[in-house]
């Protein structure tokens, strides 16, 4: 199956699999932001940050690589009147051709071995002083039922981070937090948070 097929049968239903509120700390965040201008949503889904965002006066481009994830992302803004731009591409073959201020995302199921070269992709995507804040499972999710893969190999350690990201200044976290998103994201979780930015 490929990841295009696996997350749109999470999002074929009519309801929203996460929820229609973003994820709390991405929007925690937001004061960050607000001398900044272009966010990228990463595996955006059906767009839940983005609308947040965009709401909040950023302009926002979303990459999926679920094309039923981004239709609804994309009807939902209309009704809301916002411009939020689309992109539908797997993250391995996302190519860097714009900056960024801002970079976001909640959950991101990447492979161990394809985490070097995301996250490359990301802090050349920045701009100077430019912020990347994003929440991920850590590998003790594996101890909860709140979400998340069963794969260790789609989650995540703080070390993950902290190899990574040699230009800018790197605040990780690992919190227990308790997730209400839907019907994908329910109860008590071990995430690790991360705000980054780049000298």
């Amino acid at each position: 199956m490929t990841q295009q097929q696996f997350w749109n049968n999470k999002f074929s239903n009519q309801d929203f699999f996460y929820g229609t509120n973003p994820n709390k700390f991405l929007a925690s965040n937001l004061e960050l932001f607000k001398d900044y201008q272009k966010l990228l949503c990463l595996g955006e889904g059906e767009g839940r940050n983005a609308i947040f965002f965009a709401k909040n006066g950023l302009d926002v481009t979303a990459i999926d690589t679920s094309n039923l994830g981004l239709e609804k992302l994309e009807k939902w803004s209309k009704n809301e009147n916002l411009n939020i731009k689309t992109v539908c591409i797997d993250l391995n073959d996302w190519k860097v051709d714009e900056k960024y201020d801002v970079i976001v995302a909640s959950y991101l199921h990447m492979y161990k071995n394809e985490r070097e070269e995301l996250f490359r992709k990301i802090e050349n995507s920045l701009n100077s002083g430019g912020y990347f804040v994003a929440e991920f499972f850590s590998i003790n999710q594996l101890n909860y039922n709140s979400g998340g893969p069963k794969d260790i190999d789609l989650l995540y350690t703080k070390e993950d981070f902290e190899n990574y990201f040699n230009l800018c200044k790197k605040s990780i976290t690992e919190e227990i937090t308790i997730l209400d998103e839907g019907i994908g994201h329910q109860g008590e979780a071990s995430v690790i948070r991360v705000v980054i930015q780049k000298n």
